[in-house]
């Protein structure tokens, strides 16, 4: 089994699919890697450490995803899409409810597409999602302190406030791991924080942890509509797992904000839970709608590519190597079902009900899903 970790291709993309310290347990183990030069750089791996671990250098991306098996980091772009093939399995994060044209690219190559989103725990969560939303989260709440700066285009608005004015008002929609994340910050830099969520178990340990720091509310439209006009900072973090986002902020409530308010949309990977949202970049992070200032970066985690890096890795190792085990992909999805549900797409065929439902095409068949699987 050749595994294959080509350089990410997007905007100030420096995170990395292996570390070498992980090439070296699969290299040990009888697997072949295969790392483009320069692919760990801007993560603080040279390619000396990779070539000292056992992986082999290779100097372009269409050596890297020869591979049987192809790790990484972002689905991939629209300069990629050749690389992709039959009989090739991807495992990476691809949240293609959000991107029709990535979904029937795959099915049109005939990859087998493995999603680090869904891919679930025995508790039902989401682990490989789970540091780059911890990441996600707290950056947030440092974002859109940055932004609500007047020299930032901002109200001018401190955070924690100071003796004789008020704190910054920030609401944060979800009260899962990016929401407690950006909860937690924001409440470190004294702001008064309130948090929606559908969910009173998820806001019952919000509440566990931070106690009346953070006002805890359920998610009901005219809740939110209420405190996002009033709000100085909004950070949309909701999820549900392989679908799209809910679009919680409509334009409406967005026109009624603040002059100089911020929307930090964590969740634009997935279609984006604010209605005005559109993916940026860290090169182009915002944008204007009438008085808000809107950060919507896909890849909010590469700012800090060393820290993602070593995070991820560390959690994605094991199913690495399993799926390049003696068996194979399908050996290690029968063998856990929690790692089957990061499978999105096989040989043509839809396998998540969620993208499915976002673009409207064909789910695979109750057979064909059974048969896939195991």
């Amino acid at each position: 089994m050749r595994i294959g970790v080509p350089t990410e291709v997007l905007d100030h993309e420096g995170r990395v699919g292996l570390t070498a310290a992980g090439v070296a347990e699969l290299v040990s183990a009888d697997r072949k890697v295969l790392v483009q030069s320069g692919a760990g750089l801007t993560s603080g791996i040279q390619d000396d450490d990779y070539a000292a671990a056992g992986a082999r250098i290779v100097d372009t991306a269409s050596e890297a995803w020869a591979a049987d098996l192809v790790v990484k980091i972002k689905e991939p772009r629209p300069e990629e899409y050749d690389h992709l093939r039959p009989g090739q399995v991807l495992f990476t994060y691809l949240h293609l409810a959000a991107d029709r044209a990535l979904t029937e690219r795959l099915l049109q190559a005939g990859t087998t597409a493995i999603a680090y989103e869904t891919v679930e725990n025995a508790a039902g969560r989401l682990p490989l999602l789970a540091p780059m939303s911890q990441i996600a989260g707290r950056m947030a709440a440092v974002v859109g302190a940055n932004l609500l700066a007047a020299t930032a285009g901002g109200p001018g608005v401190l955070m924690g406030g100071v003796v004789g004015a008020p704190p910054a008002e920030v609401v944060v929609l979800g009260a899962g791991v990016a929401g407690t994340g950006a909860a937690g910050y924001a409440v470190g830099m004294h702001a008064s924080v309130t948090a929606f969520d559908s969910s009173m178990d998820a806001l019952r340990a919000l509440d566990d942890r931070y106690g009346p720091a953070v006002r805890t509310l359920a998610a009901t439209h005219q809740a939110i509509a209420e405190a996002v006009e009033r709000a100085d900072l909004v950070i949309g973090t909701v999820l549900v797992p392989g679908a799209h986002t809910p679009r919680l902020v409509t334009r409406e409530m967005v026109e009624r904000m603040r002059p100089g308010s911020v929307l930090v949309d964590i969740s634009i990977d997935q279609g984006g839970c604010f209605e005005v949202s559109r993916p940026t970049t860290h090169s182009d992070p915002t944008f204007t709608v009438g008085p808000a200032t809107v950060y919507a970066v896909a890849n909010m985690p590469a700012a800090y590519p060393r820290s993602a890096t070593f995070a991820l890795t560390s959690l994605t190792l094991p199913y690495v190597r399993a799926l390049s085990g003696s068996g194979g992909w399908r050996a290690a999805l029968k063998a856990d079902p929690h790692l089957a549900k990061g499978l999105n797409a096989h040989d043509g065929q839809l396998l998540h009900a969620g993208v499915a439902a976002a673009h409207d095409l064909p789910l695979a068949d109750d057979h064909a899903r059974f048969w896939v699987r195991g």
